[in-house]
């Protein structure tokens, strides 16, 4: 499995990344919400970790034992020297496959990187990693669409379902929303938060229940 192209490119300025963001505050009031929402313990999947740093911290300051997949090789020798004691993986989002579930997802500035046609299967993916009760949190673009952009002298592709294919993608996986937000505002960054709930069944109906009888007038 070759890791996705957008590896490479972070790999370029991977060391630029671990100066800039691992003790950064970027996104971190925003990673304490969803914490907020998520029991103590358990087992955290970061998605995109980079060199890791302030997220994991944070994780792990909650309990969670955190594993790590980054599409850049630099990014994931960082990260293991920057946390010697937690699993990394090398490997893009798309093709990898595990059987552990996890009680919180994290998924920051990292999905709007894949193709406009891996947004639906990823984030399903995603879904179904969770436990009962585990929680999600993934940043987006507001609008649908594919889009391309210069960072660090090099072209990046941006794509995004939108706000309202995301809710409904969620739904459909069983996640229900409990914060949505435009953060950055007016750049079009949003950030939802989701936990995995089973749908509550209808009350069920005692058909030994005496019934009411309406007379014909």
């Amino acid at each position: 499995m070759s890791p996705y192209k957008i590896g490479t490119q972070y790999d370029l300025i991977a060391t630029w990344w671990n100066e800039r963001h691992s003790d950064s505050d970027y996104g971190v009031p925003q990673v304490e919400k969803a914490l907020a929402f998520t029991k103590q313990g358990g087992k955290a999947l970061d998605i995109g970790c980079g060199a890791g740093g302030r997220f994991i911290r944070k994780c792990e300051e909650h309990g969670l034992e955190v594993l790590g997949i980054d599409a850049s090789a630099k990014m994931i020798n960082l990260a293991k020297q920057n946390h010697p004691h937690l699993r990394f993986i090398h490997d893009d989002i798309r093709d990898w496959e595990s059987e552990e579930r996890f009680d919180f997802i994290l998924a920051w500035d990292c999905l709007f990187h894949l193709p406009l046609k891996a947004q639906k299967p990823v984030l399903s993916k995603l879904c179904q990693m969770l436990t009962e009760n585990g929680v999600l949190i993934h940043t987006f673009g507001d609008a649908d669409g594919e889009h391309t952009d210069h960072w660090h002298n090099q072209k990046f592709t941006y794509s995004s379902i939108g706000i309202s294919k995301n809710n409904q993608l969620l739904h459909e996986n069983g996640l229900t929303p409990l914060h949505l937000e435009l953060d950055q505002f007016p750049e079009n960054h949003v950030f939802a938060i989701s936990k995995k709930k089973h749908p509550q069944l209808p009350p069920r109906i005692n058909s030994h229940a005496p019934r009411e009888v309406v007379d014909n007038v």
